[in-house]
C-alpha cells in the first residue's frame, strides 16, 4: 500500500486487512491522523449536505474508529491512587487546557479519545462523550448525559440531565443521532437510532425517540415516522411531548392499555424562548 494514498483510501485498506492490520505501524498512523482529525472537528462521521436529509454518513470515518478498536490493546490508564480504569490504548480520555476554551467541571466525566469539543462547550459531572462524537459550539452537557459514538451536535444545544443521546458504529453506512442547532433536550429523554432533531426544537422531559417511533404532529395534523431510506426526522422548531395512544384491538383494548407515543403540541414561540433565557446565565 502506498503512503501517498489520501487517508481515506489507508483507513479502508487496513480495515479490510482484519486482523493482519494489528502491529503493523502504518496502520496505526493512519489511525491516529484520523483521531487527530476526528479531535480537530476537521473529519465528522456525518456532516451536511444538500440532500433530502440534509446529512451526509462518512462511513469510512466509522470504519477507522473501528479499525482503532482493533489496533488497540487493553491497558491500565490513570491513577492507581486515584482514578483508574483499563481501555483500549488506542482510545485514552482526552485532556483539555484553559485554551481550549471547554469547561469539564470535576465530579467524574470524561470525553473519549476521538471526540470533537468545540469552544464554549459545558460538561458538567458526570456526563461522557464517547468518539466520534462531534458536539458544537455553546453547547451544555448537563450531569449523566450521554453523547454517543458519532452523534452530532448543533450549536447551543441544551443536553439537560440523564438525556442519552444514542450512538452508532455498526452498521457502518447507518445514520447517527442527529441533534441540529438551538434544540433544547429535556432531562431523562432518549433519543436513538439515527433519528434527526431539527433547528430549535424542544424534547420535554421523559420523551423517547426511536426509529420505530411515530410522532404525532396536532398542530400539522401529520404522523412522522421513520422508513427504510429515511430516519424519524422531528421538525425544526416542534415542541415535543411524552404522550400515549389506546391500543385498539385485542387484549390490550380489553384491558384498557395504551402505549407511549410522543406528541408535538405546538412550534416553538416567544414563550418558550422565554422559558430558556436562564441557560445563557448559567454559561
Amino acid at each position: 500500500m502506498s503512503l501517498d494514498g489520501t487517508l481515506q483510501e489507508r483507513v479502508e485498506h487496513w480495515f479490510a486487512q482484519g486482523t493482519a492490520a494489528v502491529g503493523n505501524k502504518e496502520a496505526e498512523a493512519a489511525f491516529l491522523e484520523l483521531r487527530s482529525g476526528l479531535e480537530a472537528g476537521a473529519l465528522r462521521a456525518a456532516e451536511p449536505d444538500g440532500s433530502s436529509l440534509g446529512w451526509r454518513v462518512n462511513a469510512w470515518i466509522k470504519r477507522g474508529i473501528l479499525l482503532g478498536f482493533r489496533l488497540g490493546s487493553l491497558v491500565e490508564m490513570g491513577s492507581p491512587e486515584g482514578l483508574s480504569f483499563v481501555d483500549k490504548a488506542t482510545y485514552p480520555a482526552r485532556r483539555f487546557a484553559a485554551a481550549d476554551g471547554v469547561r469539564v467541571v470535576p465530579g467524574g466525566s470524561s470525553v473519549r479519545a476521538g471526540a470533537f469539543v468545540s469552544k464554549g462547550v459545558v460538561v458538567m459531572p458526570p456526563a461522557y462523550v464517547n468518539v466520534g462524537a462531534y458536539v458544537d459550539e455553546g453547547t451544555m452537557v448537563d450531569s449523566h448525559a450521554l453523547v454517543g459514538s458519532c452523534a452530532q451536535i448543533g450549536k447551543r444545544v441544551h443536553l439537560s440531565a440523564a438525556a442519552q443521546i444514542g450512538g452508532v458504529l455498526e452498521p457502518v453506512n447507518a445514520s447517527p443521532v442527529i441533534i441540529e442547532d438551538d434544540v433544547l433536550v429535556g432531562g431523562n429523554t432518549g433519543v436513538y437510532e439515527g433519528t434527526v432533531v431539527r433547528k430549535r426544537a424542544v424534547l420535554a422531559a421523559g420523551t423517547v425517540l426511536t426509529r420505530g417511533t411515530p410522532v404525532y404532529d396536532l398542530v400539522r395534523g401529520e404522523v412522522y415516522k421513520a422508513t427504510a431510506e429515511m430516519p424519524l426526522i422531528i421538525p425544526e422548531g416542534a415542541v415535543v411531548v411524552p404522550g400515549s395512544r389506546a391500543v385498539n384491538k385485542g387484549k390490550g383494548q380489553e384491558w384498557g392499555l395504551s402505549i407511549s407515543a410522543p406528541v408535538i403540541v405546538k412550534y416553538r414561540d416567544e414563550k418558550t424562548e422565554l422559558s430558556l433565557v436562564l441557560e445563557d446565565i448559567l454559561r
